[in-house]
């Protein structure tokens, strides 16, 4: 079943590269935004699974995008590969620091300490002029190992890493979600006391999340700068970080798919609601939020599993 399981995801995983090379080119765009920010939200899921809602995965996402600027502008390495492991070492470098302190807190004060650490990082880059201060810098096309792509083809080398990133953490995940250390994260959501009681660290399962969540979207950050080709401030703005919340509460948390597919989802009704609506797009996204919601709180998501149950039902 493993091995079918793979396969699967292996084919799955061709036909969306080719899908997407496909496409035209602002399609193709969208799609690689969306896997980028995928990751991002992915993060955000093993931590909402562990009863934790951050609000400032920005912090990450900016500083992976920005890692990335600075290595292709400053220090000329534009190899893809080398400029995702350090913006991951960057980013997992500060996550190992502020999560000392930030991962003693719980509910409210998770939230608002983890946007407070975004919005400090929001404040210094706007006022340094070296980094472009508000209007941030370009980004230099990407290579990989001594292969430099023109200019749209870059945007496909993009493209082709971000799926098989998302495939291969997204099955790392899956795994860790059935490890000890994955149900861990349930029980400290359900019951701390008891998982101290058992002999557990809430501590130390929460800080490991938290570190994994920050890897995760320094990739997605370092995917978003490479493929737009340009870095601002924004990124680590609060409303960054509410957007990959609203994603997560879109397509719910049962599976790790699940914040894939809502973040292309995202990406496709927001460029038809600001299509239709250039000025009041943000109340169609709310208005579908809000739908979610009330039909669908547990997300998205929950209607395949409606569909396995139904199906299960029938066979039985």
């Amino acid at each position: 079943m493993k091995t079918r399981s793979l396969a699967l995801l292996f084919v799955l995983g061709l036909v969306v590269i080719a899908g997407g090379l496909l496409l035209p080119q602002w399609m193709s765009y969208l799609f690689t935004i969306a896997m980028g920010k995928g990751l991002v939200v992915l993060g955000l899921v093993l931590l909402m699974r562990a009863g934790l809602v951050s609000f400032g995965q920005g912090l990450y996402y900016c500083v992976g995008a920005y890692v990335a600027g600075m290595l292709t502008q400053f220090v000329g390495v534009t190899d893809i590969l080398v400029i995702m492991l350090a913006s991951v070492a960057v980013s997992v470098a500060i996550a190992a620091i502020i999560g000392l302190l930030l991962c003693r807190y719980r509910e409210i004060f998770f939230a608002m300490f983890s946007m407070a650490f975004s919005m400090i990082l929001y404040g210094l880059l706007v006022r340094n002029q070296f980094l472009g201060s508000t209007d941030g810098f370009n980004v230099a096309n990407p290579s990989l190992l001594g292969w430099t792509p023109g200019a749209e083809a870059s945007s496909d080398l993009v493209l082709i890493v971000a799926v098989c990133l998302v495939i291969v953490l997204g099955a790392v995940a899956w795994r860790y979600l059935k490890s000890l250390s994955g149900y861990a994260g349930e029980a400290v959501r359900e019951n701390e006391i008891r998982l101290e009681y058992l002999g557990g660290s809430v501590f130390r399962v929460v800080y490991v999340k938290y570190i994994i969540a920050a890897a995760l979207a320094a990739i997605g950050g370092t995917i978003t700068a490479l493929v737009s080709g340009h870095v601002d401030p924004e990124m680590a703005y609060w409303t960054t970080s509410g957007e990959f919340v609203f994603i997560a509460l879109m397509g719910g948390t049962a599976h790790v798919a699940a914040p894939i597919v809502a973040a292309v989802l995202f990406e496709a009704l927001r460029t038809y609601a600001f299509a239709v609506s250039p000025y009041t797009w943000q109340m169609i996204l709310g208005f579908a939020l809000l739908a979610i919601i009330l039909f669908m709180p547990s997300g998205l998501w929950s209607l395949v599993e409606r569909f396995q149950n139904k199906k299960a039902r029938k066979t039985s």
